[in-house]
């Protein structure tokens, strides 16, 4: 696991490096835009102190800016506004439907270390974590009457382990800073590589605890099997985003690596973002 806790490490320390970067840039810019607050260095700023005042370039420079952190800033307000609406929504519903007695038999007879885990009565073999602050483990009615006892224990580790690590958090920053950063590649690079790590070393962790592969690999195989027959739109979104080929390679090949490779356009568009911030930081500055 160790292998891909490295790599997720620098994953979201990319990914939340530049957002915090240029977040931070267009906070400032705004402040001073909005309440004339001094800031000294600021890639805002300076961008639009090249050009002379009341020329056609220079309105259209100071045009382009404010579009863009304006755009920038609404997409992360509405984000947050959904996320936080969406939440109490969902959490309303997964309520409603849930099985109290099944529950709480789950919970005896399995003994998670967080007890933050509903069944909900639902037709269709579904388990997933939800939630930012307290992540909750959701498991339906019908993944229990479809796993074994094995199957259904290995399925708890793998969420236990995203709840353990708040992985629907970051996944959402991830998301936030790929949306609102539309102009930085490496972002929505981050947000695609982190989303498969996160599943990798979910397995990996079942594996550890349930002592064997096959626990998981016939759990997986099942839901893929039910996912797929009776509705052709996947029950479960990361089944459609290539992340269920990696995970069944590392059951098949558990100690062949797979490439996290990066794009080249996505690397010189990111590079020359970057360069062309920190480079008017120093000049600035200087």
């Amino acid at each position: 696991m160790r292998r891909w806790e490295r790599k997720s490490a620098l994953v979201l320390l990319l990914s939340f490096g530049i957002a915090i970067l240029v977040w931070s840039q267009m906070g400032m810019y705004m402040a001073h835009l909005l309440f004339g607050v001094d800031v000294k260095v600021n890639v805002f700023k300076f961008c639009i102190s090249l050009f002379h005042e009341h020329t056609t370039y220079y309105f259209l420079m100071i045009t382009l800016l404010n579009a863009l952190i304006a755009y920038s800033f609404l997409v992360t307000l509405i984000k947050l506004a959904q996320q936080f609406i969406s939440s109490r929504r969902l959490k309303v519903r997964l309520l409603a439907i849930r099985d109290i007695k099944l529950t709480a038999a789950i919970i005896e007879s399995f003994e998670p270390v967080n007890q933050n885990l509903i069944v909900i009565s639902h037709p269709q073999a579904v388990a997933f974590t939800v939630g930012l602050r307290n992540p909750l483990i959701v498991l339906s009615s019908a993944l229990i009457e479809t796993l074994s006892r094995d199957e259904l224990d290995a399925v708890i580790q793998h969420e236990t382990f995203h709840q353990s690590h708040y992985d629907t958090a970051k996944i959402f920053m991830l998301q936030l800073a790929a949306q609102s950063l539309w102009f930085v590649p490496l972002s929505r690079w981050s947000l695609k590589n982190y989303k498969i790590m996160s599943e990798l070393m979910a397995d990996e962790y079942a594996i550890t605890k349930t002592g064997s592969e096959l626990g998981l690999g016939s759990a997986l195989v099942k839901l893929i099997k039910n996912a797929f027959s009776d509705n052709p739109t996947p029950v479960l979104a990361h089944f459609n985003d290539g992340v269920v080929n990696y995970r069944l390679q590392q059951l098949v090949e558990p100690q062949d690596g797979i490439p996290v490779k990066l794009n080249i356009v996505s690397i010189v568009i990111s590079v020359q973002v970057l360069l062309l911030f920190m480079g008017m930081i120093v000049l600035a500055v200087t």
